[in-house]
């Protein structure tokens, strides 16, 4: 089966930096005692561009919300080589930008400018520098004129940008994204796929939209019952009609 990025124990890769993302040997039990993650292990480069996929309760969800300590399962997770832990938890938050499915679980507050400045808020930086970080987010989204508005009147495209907007505020090391087109009608999963591609910055993103996969990711990662069964080449890999069969996942 197609395999490739294999984990060091030294956390380097091969040009010999510290990778973006790290997870060694991440196991997760959920409070019923049912095992979503077995041994999960994966890096991720900074820059690179990678889609997280494979069917319903696969578990990739429970591995994303391990990345940033919202669960905390046994093993290694780190982030630019910071250990994931108690003493580096709001450090972590800051670096790993996740973005939920549902942008309305995001967002909470009355105008966009103050979802967006709510991170760096509670970083304790300056007005002036809280306002800066807000602006430049909402223009990496393409919705700066949007500042004032109340998000619950937004589309959910609209919505999504924001919730996007309100992580990039960070300015994070890796951004994480949950299902992101779904709930999207064409045009607005199609200004979303180019947002995407525009970000510089390192991306795992959850999905089952295998033709966004296929346009924006060069690397893949396949779950499957709460382990990784595949990693490599996103174009390889939906060549491999067993490998997709096998785990519930159509060729696009």
């Amino acid at each position: 089966m197609p395999v490739s990025h294999p984990v060091e124990t030294l956390s380097r890769l091969e040009n010999g930096r510290l990778p973006t993302l790290l997870v060694e040997n991440l196991t997760y039990h959920y409070p019923d005692g049912h095992q979503a993650l077995h041994g999960v292990g994966l890096q991720i480069g900074a820059g690179e561009k990678v889609a997280l996929v494979g069917p319903n309760g696969a578990g990739k969800s429970t591995l994303m919300l391990n990345l940033n300590g919202i669960f905390q399962g046994n093993g290694r997770v780190e982030i630019a080589g910071l250990p994931l832990g108690k003493k580096n938890l709001p450090l972590i938050r800051s670096k790993v930008g996740l973005v939920f499915q549902n942008p309305d679980d995001q967002l909470f507050s009355p105008t966009v400018f103050d979802d967006v400045a709510f991170g760096p808020l509670h970083m304790g930086l300056p007005e002036a520098d809280v306002r800066a970080r807000v602006d430049k987010a909402l223009a990496a989204v393409g919705m700066g004129e949007y500042k004032e508005r109340m998000p619950y009147h937004m589309s959910t495209g609209q919505k999504k940008r924001i919730a996007i907007a309100t992580v990039l505020s960070m300015e994070p090391d890796i951004l994480i994204l949950d299902e992101p087109t779904a709930g999207l009608d064409p045009r607005s999963r199609r200004a979303l796929i180019n947002l995407l591609r525009e970000l510089p910055l390192t991306q795992l993103v959850s999905t089952h939209d295998l033709h966004m996969a296929a346009e924006l990711f060069p690397r893949m990662i396949i779950m499957d019952e709460g382990r990784i069964v595949a990693d490599g080449v996103t174009a390889d890999l939906l060549q491999d009609d067993a490998l997709l069969a096998a785990h519930g996942l159509e060729k696009p």
